[in-house]
């Protein structure tokens, strides 16, 4: 089993004739993704790498079915992409860029919500279940088939944990990358949830980071619900200065929340296993 996405999820790629697009769709075949098309307005009837464009998402589900769609458009064209793909019932939406503005990005939060679907990101590196699908930008090579599942704000830091895992000969069910937003659609528990009932899932490994209070929230969370598979957390940033942004839009500490301590004390409280340092989490996985 996984999460969000299998070996059957048919991807469609907004953004599909740009060098990134096309770049990333020719990564995703090579690990054997299904790519039901792609979408660029006004370059319908092309093809890139054997793969029809459309000019819009409505043409592109009326040709194959589309269980998730990648939105690879830059910042200004984000909010129409992803209305669109809302609008048209897309499962899963991951949108890859970053720099979005906060205000197209809560239309969007807003809009899924309503909808009832799955929005990944923005600012994220997607999704992968190693072996069976990527939607994302990770590089497939380094990430292992098992049973640790990965929730990560960090793009860098999902590709650094599951290259040491697959290292060590520990593979991953599903890694999610949630992005490091500041407003993220898809939130720590909301993968803990996905995780919960995932069978192939034994163990979890949360990177938080200093900003806001996603990891805090996920560690009440864990200690209410009696959170029943192990999980192991670390949490980037315990260096950094308050009240200065610190790489992501969502890491700055304000008022003395958010703050690595803050994180680290309420996870220890709920049970969860913190690592002081990134490659210390292989010494706590089972």
């Amino acid at each position: 089993m996984s999460v969000l996405i299998d070996k059957d999820t048919q991807v469609l790629i907004q953004g599909a004739t740009g060098k990134q697009g096309r770049y990333h769709m020719s990564k995703m075949m090579e690990y054997g993704v299904k790519i039901a098309g792609g979408v660029s307005p006004g370059k319908g009837g092309q093809a890139v790498l054997g793969a029809p464009i459309f000019n819009t998402v409505a043409e592109a589900r009326a040709h194959a079915r589309i269980d998730a769609t990648m939105v690879m458009v830059p910042p200004a064209g984000v909010l129409a992409a992803a209305v669109e793909a809302i609008e048209n019932r897309i499962a899963l939406i991951v949108v890859i860029t970053e720099h979005v503005p906060l205000h197209d990005a809560l239309i969007i939060r807003r809009m899924a919500d309503k909808g009832g679907l799955r929005v990944v990101g923005p600012n994220t590196v997607g999704v992968i279940s190693p072996g069976k699908c990527k939607v994302g930008v990770m590089p497939g090579f380094i990430y292992s088939e098992g049973h640790v599942g990965v929730i990560s704000r960090s793009g860098t830091l999902t590709h650094e944990i599951a290259s040491n895992l697959t290292y060590k000969g520990i593979g991953q069910s599903t890694c999610v990358c949630i992005g490091g937003d500041m407003t993220k659609n898809t939130n720590f528990i909301d993968v803990l949830k996905l995780f919960r009932d995932d069978a192939q899932t034994r163990v979890v490994v949360m990177i938080g980071e200093i900003g806001g209070a996603g990891e805090e929230i996920a560690a009440r969370y864990i200690k209410e619900t009696v959170y029943p598979k192990k999980v192991v957390a670390y949490i980037a940033g315990s260096t950094a200065p308050a009240e200065k942004k610190m790489g992501h839009a969502g890491a700055i500490i304000s008022g003395g929340l958010g703050s690595a301590d803050s994180k680290i004390s309420h996870l220890e409280d709920a049970g969860v296993t913190v690592a002081r340092r990134l490659d210390e989490i292989i010494n706590h996985i089972n």
